[in-house]
């Protein structure tokens, strides 16, 4: 007797993942995912082991900023029976493009967050300038007399 494989239903990965069925659609519409069709009609979508895993690490390659283009290439290369230094070798040509792209990126939030304080800093300065005068001027005038109490 063959053993049943598991499946799972878009409603369950979209649960366990934290994503909606509609970006699972998108992943499969992508080529990322490739789901079984059941029921009548073949309306449903049935999950595989396999279809989960390749989710799980299209996840993983967009939390770390990786195209889609990329995230296929390089599942799709895993799946292949070539060569593993190729494999690891073309990854971390990709790891690398990336980090270099987070790096000039992180260069430049760093300089506009440099500017930004000392934008607030001026600011700051400005602004205790300004009430300090204000309140000198408070000081100067005379007060008007009151009118007595009745």
């Amino acid at each position: 007797m063959i053993p049943r494989m598991h499946s799972y239903s878009i409603g369950e990965l979209a649960r366990e993942f934290g994503i909606t069925p509609r970006t699972i659609r998108f992943y499969e519409d992508q080529g990322l995912i490739a789901p079984r069709r059941v029921g009548a009609g073949a309306r449903q979508r049935a999950y595989s082991a396999r279809d989960r895993t390749r989710l799980k690490l299209t996840l993983r390659g967009k939390r770390l900023g990786l195209a889609l283009s990329e995230i296929r290439d390089l599942i799709d290369m895993y799946e292949s029976p070539a060569d593993t230094v190729a494999q690891l070798t073309r990854f971390l040509e990709v790891l690398g493009r990336h980090k270099a792209t987070l790096q000039l990126q992180l260069q430049d939030l760093n300089e506009t967050l440099e500017e930004i304080a000392a934008h607030e800093q001026r600011a700051r300065s400005l602004l205790r300038d300004a009430q300090g005068a204000e309140s000198r001027r408070s000081v100067r005038r005379p007060r008007a007399p009151s009118a007595p109490s009745v």
